[in-house]
């Protein structure tokens, strides 16, 4: 099993992943073909976040970040930052960060180490596009009066890229997860789960 942290330690975890995907906001957004919400690579921060820290500190890092957007800071992609971005186009998108955070966090540490590449990709498309897609395609069309198919088919234009990041984010969570193995809870053998089942039970 994962090595037991102190509340300290969580907390200095949380913060440094906000500083994290704060960072990677100093990396110019575009907007593909004039569509309302940007591209930006604050997403592959946001599945990095979830893998290496788990559902709930993951989600914890990435609100901490939001709330700091929120209190004005110029955090997100191109000096963006205010109350205001929760009301434009790309609203549902942030609304969905720690979502999928939360999402890609429990895929992959419920499963456990070893960590497996493979399936860690597969959380990362599952929270970090599945997920914050079904959040913030349907809030693009309302704040950007477009319609759903056509927020649908702008969006797309995201996926490709986010695959990429999908992939990136799986392998270098891979290389975390080899330097510092504790952050990853060991997955008990089926016996020893049935055992424990058993002696609940009795």
């Amino acid at each position: 099993m994962a090595r037991p942290r102190s509340s300290a330690q969580d907390l200095a975890l949380i913060a440094t992943f906000a500083g994290f995907i704060a960072a990677l906001g100093l990396v110019p957004a575009f907007s593909p073909f004039g569509f309302p919400v940007p591209v930006t690579i604050q997403s592959l921060g946001i599945m990095l976040t979830g893998a290496i820290l788990g559902a709930r500190r993951g989600a914890s890092a990435v609100l901490l970040f939001l709330a700091l957007v929120a209190l004005g800071l110029p955090l997100l992609s191109g000096g963006r930052g205010g109350l205001g971005v929760f009301a434009g186009p790309s609203a549902g998108y942030l609304i969905g960060f720690p979502i999928a955070a939360a999402v890609v966090g429990w895929l992959i540490h419920r499963r456990g180490a070893p960590y497996s590449p493979v399936w860690g990709f597969f959380a990362m498309v599952v929270g970090g596009i599945a997920v914050l897609y079904s959040i913030g395609i349907p809030v693009t069309a309302w704040r950007a009066d477009l319609s759903l198919w056509a927020a649908v088919t702008g969006s797309s234009l995201f996926v490709v890229g986010d695959l990429v990041k999908a992939l990136i984010a799986a392998s270098v969570a891979g290389a975390v997860f080899r330097a510092r193995p504790d952050l990853l809870p060991v997955r008990r053998p089926i016996t020893d789960r049935r055992a424990a089942t058993a002696d609940a039970v009795r």
